[in-house]
């Protein structure tokens, strides 16, 4: 079975849910590879256009970008084992994606990208950080680090989430597994077949 690509509403849900991906860069047959959260950006209709994020200067991942642009994104979300005790065969469900970006240094957008993302992160909280709050620490931390924005390329995303169960097995999926994110996102995307009002919220 051919897992769907999801919508890209699926697509942005699974950045803003994870939003720690592998850069993997490449140059004179070498890769580069670093875990950095990224925050999607969108145009007027909601389609993913670009990533920001930014990273240490000295990272040796810069050097490479700065030579070949190219990169790719990976991204996964809530995935997991799904044993026998749970169905007849066992199984792994997952959500994922994989983006061939573009990647452009925005040394002027430094300040603004870790003001994005650490309000991202700390929204929600009872009383929220803010870059602010760091005081004279600031101007040496961001003289450290440079913003970058990766332009999207293509996108190819997949989310394996109990669509090929029957739907006998896929309640016992979601009711048995205790990854609830995972249970989550199986309820959503089977949601034509489950019960009404069984759709977990978002």
């Amino acid at each position: 079975m051919k897992f769907p690509s999801g919508s890209a509403q699926d697509l942005l849900k699974l950045i803003g849910d994870h939003p720690l991906a592998w850069l993997v860069s490449a140059r004179e047959g070498r890769f580069q590879a670093i875990p950095l959260p990224l925050l999607a950006e969108t145009d007027s209709s909601g389609e993913l256009v670009s990533l920001l994020g930014h990273c240490s200067r000295s990272n040796a991942q810069v050097a490479y970008l700065r030579e070949n642009p190219q990169a790719l994104v990976l991204f996964s979300g809530p995935h997991g084992y799904l044993s026998p005790s749970l169905v007849s065969n066992p199984t792994w469900n997952y959500a994922v994606a994989a983006i061939e970006v573009d990647v452009t240094f925005v040394e002027e957008e430094t300040r603004e990208s870790v003001v994005r993302l650490s309000d991202a992160m700390e929204a929600g909280l009872e009383d929220p950080w803010t870059i602010d709050r760091a005081g004279p620490r600031v101007g040496p931390m961001l003289e450290r680090i440079v913003a970058f924005r990766a332009d999207v390329r293509s996108v190819w995303a997949s989310f394996k989430l109990g669509q090929d169960e029957t739907l006998e097995a896929l309640n016992e999926l979601i009711s048995g597994t205790s990854d609830r994110a995972l249970a989550d996102w199986m309820t959503r995307f089977n949601a034509e077949r489950l019960p009404q009002g069984a759709l977990a919220p978002e």
